[in-house]
């Protein structure tokens, strides 16, 4: 996956995640947008949402 500018997105998971094989999600910030994919299926399609938007969603995980 990539930006619209074909730029490749750098991956990363949360330090919390081990290397047991679990369900992870990694994400790649750039300028204007979060992309989210599993880690366990790098190829499938991911998901992509605004900033603000992942905001309210990281707020609501934590529970604050």
């Amino acid at each position: 996956m990539s930006t619209a500018d074909s730029a490749p997105l750098t991956w990363f998971k949360s330090s919390y995640s081990g290397n047991e094989g679990g369900a992870c999600l990694e994400v790649a910030v750039t300028p204007g947008a979060i992309h989210i994919r599993d880690s366990k299926a790098p190829a499938r399609a991911g998901l992509t949402v605004s900033a603000p938007e992942w905001a309210v969603f990281v707020r609501f995980a934590v529970g604050r």
